[in-house]
C-alpha cells in the first residue's frame, strides 16, 4: 500500500505530467475558439486594443492594465464555457432551473468584466482620440 502511494506521489509531480497539462490547457483554448463565438469577438477586441495602444503610444502602466484586462476577460470566457459544458452534461433534460441560473451567472460575470474593461478602455484611449481632433 505504501509503495502505491509513493508511485502516485512520484507520478503526480513528474515533469512529463506537468508538460502534458499545458497540452490539455491548449486543447481547452482551441475548443473555445472553435465552438464559442464570444471568445473570437473578445480576441479581436483585444487585438484592436493592443494596436490602439501601439498607435497612441500609451504608457507602460496603461499597457499593463490593457493586458491584464485582456487576460481576465479571456480567462473568464473560458470559465464560462467550462460551466456551460458541465451544466449541459449534467442537466440534459433541462429539468432544473439551477442549471440556467449557473449558466446565466457565469455569463453575467463575463458581461460585467467586459463592461468595466470597456469603460477602462475609454478612459485610456478617449483622451488620445480627442487629441486627434
Amino acid at each position: 500500500m505504501d509503495k502505491d502511494i509513493q508511485v502516485y506521489k512520484k507520478n503526480k509531480k513528474s515533469l512529463k505530467r506537468f508538460i502534458k497539462s499545458f497540452g490539455y490547457s491548449f486543447e481547452g483554448i482551441k475548443y473555445a475558439f472553435y465552438h464559442e463565438q464570444n471568445i473570437i469577438v473578445m480576441f479581436f477586441a483585444a487585438i484592436v486594443a493592443i494596436v490602439l495602444g501601439i498607435v497612441f503610444k500609451i504608457t507602460y502602466t496603461e499597457r499593463l492594465v490593457i493586458l491584464l484586462l485582456i487576460g481576465i476577460i479571456l480567462a473568464l470566457e473560458l470559465m464560462n464555457t467550462a460551466i456551460e459544458a458541465t451544466v449541459n452534461l449534467h442537466d440534459k433534460d433541462k429539468k432544473s432551473n439551477y442549471g440556467k441560473v449557473a449558466k446565466d451567472c457565469a455569463s453575467g460575470a463575463v458581461s460585467i468584466a467586459c463592461i468595466f474593461a470597456f469603460i477602462i478602455g475609454l478612459l485610456i484611449f478617449l483622451p488620445h482620440i480627442i487629441n486627434l481632433f
